[in-house]
């Protein structure tokens, strides 16, 4: 399959062997959330879901920014127009988030969030649907929808929720407080802060990391690890076996065995 080319600048895409940057770049808006970037960012994603020789996502913002949120200029100017009926905007709305957030959910690959600065509303949103998430030290995050009079989007709250529990989630959606990356890390709503200067460096030494690994196993992880909340735990033993036994006649696994034996890294081809 060919890479993607978004036929905007305002979301970029480079490939690295088998690990795949999608940035947001309007870096003069920090990287609002436009129509136009938007569109280019679900194509990018559906792209990197179904392309095999995409092993790992990253996600990121070009200049000081990760994402700022949504438009408020363009959500400013689509009011100075006769908007569509509440069930369009809902329709489209839901499409929307879904191809985004949604499917990094759903993206069966290893997803990294680098954040090099902010991360607010639906950017945090963003980040927060990537499996991990590394942010520079100058980095912070904010819900940040309660100061728009808004309620939140993306799956924010379920994501949340899942990330740092309830109680924390409770407090950052309804005081809309910015969280430091230093801070962030302490409550788990990031995996690891890196310099500012060495954030790029130390987010594709994890990609790369997490893009040799086996790709079906990863998957089957990732089923489980979805599921961890919402099964008993005799449900989670069942299927985790089940997913162990497909795992275990993979041609990977038998790579793995041959690779401890031989004393090298094994080499995974997602067989």
């Amino acid at each position: 399959m060919a890479d993607y080319q978004p036929d905007t600048d305002q979301v970029l895409v480079k490939r690295d062997h088998q690990v795949v940057t999608l940035t947001l770049n309007r870096p003069e808006a920090r990287n609002a959330l436009s129509d136009e970037l938007t569109m280019a960012l679900r194509g990018a994603i559906a792209w990197a879901a179904a392309d095999d020789s995409v092993r790992a996502v990253v996600l990121t913002g070009a200049g000081g920014a990760f994402c700022a949120g949504g438009d408020d200029k363009a959500m400013g100017r689509r009011s100075e127009i006769s908007p569509p009926s509440l069930q369009a905007q809902y329709q489209a709305m839901v499409a929307r988030h879904q191809e985004l957030s949604g499917a990094l959910v759903a993206m069966r690959k290893p997803t990294i969030a680098a954040l090099p600065g902010p991360a607010a509303g639906a950017g945090m949103a963003l980040a927060l649907a990537c499996d991990l998430r590394i942010a520079a030290d100058t980095a912070f995050l904010s819900t940040a929808y309660v100061r728009d009079g808004l309620s939140g989007d993306y799956g924010i709250a379920w994501l949340l929720s899942r990330i740092v529990g309830p109680g924390r989630a409770r407090e950052l959606m309804l005081t809309g407080d910015r969280v430091q990356a230093a801070e962030a890390l302490a409550m788990g709503l990031v995996n690891r802060v890196a310099a500012a200067e060495k954030l790029a460096s130390a987010t594709m030494e994890l990609a790369t990391q997490l893009a040799s690994g086996p790709p079906t196993a990863m998957a089957y992880m990732k089923d489980n690890l979805d599921e961890a909340l919402s099964v008993d735990h005799r449900t989670a033993i069942e299927r985790e076996a089940d997913r162990l036994l497909k795992s275990r006649s993979t041609a990977d696994h038998r790579e793995a065995v041959r690779a401890f034996a031989e004393k090298r890294a094994p080499v995974f081809t997602g067989e």
